[in-house]
C-alpha cells in the first residue's frame, strides 16, 4: 500500500525557513517522479515542484530560487526546503506520487 506522510510544517516569520519531509512507504521514492503541491485558503491546488527519476528538478516561477526539492533514497523520504518565506506561501503542503497525496503539513507565514 502506498503511503505518504508529510511533516515539518509550522508557524514561521516572513523571511524564515522550514524543511518539509515526506516519508514514503509501499514504493521507492527514487523510482518515481515526485511532486510537492500546496493548497491555500480560497485557492486551487498549486503545483510547486517536481523531482524526476533522474533527479532533475522543476519549480513553479514564484518559488524558484527559494524552495529546493530533494530526496534521500536510503531513508525513502522526499524533502522540500523552504527559504525566504513570504506570507503568500501560507498553505497546506502535500507531497504527491501521481494522484496520491499524504495528509499534508500546514505552513503558516506570519509576523
Amino acid at each position: 500500500e502506498v503511503q505518504l506522510v508529510e511533516s515539518g510544517g509550522g508557524l514561521v516569520q516572513p523571511g524564515g525557513s522550514l524543511k518539509l519531509s515526506c516519508a514514503a512507504s509501499g514504493f521507492a521514492v527514487g523510482s518515481y517522479a515526485m511532486d510537492w503541491v500546496r493548497l491555500a485558503p480560497g485557492k486551487g491546488l498549486e503545483w510547486i515542484s517536481t523531482i524526476t527519476i533522474r533527479g532533475f528538478t522543476l519549480y513553479a516561477e514564484d518559488v524558484k530560487g527559494r524552495f529546493t526539492i530533494s530526496r534521500d533514497s536510503a531513508k525513502n523520504t522526499l524533502y522540500l526546503q523552504l527559504n525566504s518565506l513570504k506570507t503568500e506561501d501560507t498553505a497546506m503542503y502535500y507531497c504527491r506520487k501521481n494522484s496520491i497525496r499524504g495528509q499534508g503539513t500546514q505552513v503558516t507565514v506570519s509576523s
